[in-house]
């Protein structure tokens, strides 16, 4: 049973998909306990929104190249 991570940013989109995964196996499993189930569903809020972010920033990106437009990426990241 692995405990949830503070709310560090992950380094990378695999590595929070990887928690995430880790985080509902464990969740799924039933061995956690009612604290530890509500802090595991939060960070896994966090982790879905920053996949989420992460998607959508590489979707914004695949756009600009079909347009063949030559300009700066910039992420619209207003959460952060």
């Amino acid at each position: 049973m692995a405990k949830p991570r503070a709310a560090t940013p992950p380094k990378d989109y695999e590595s929070a998909l990887a928690e995430l995964e880790a985080i509902v196996a464990d969740m799924e499993a039933g061995q956690l306990s009612l604290d530890a189930s509500l802090a595991a569903y939060k960070r896994g809020a966090e982790l879905l929104a920053y996949c989420r972010r992460q998607l959508a920033d590489a979707e914004q990106q695949v756009g600009i190249l079909e347009n063949g437009k030559l300009v700066p990426f910039t992420p619209d990241d207003t959460d952060e």
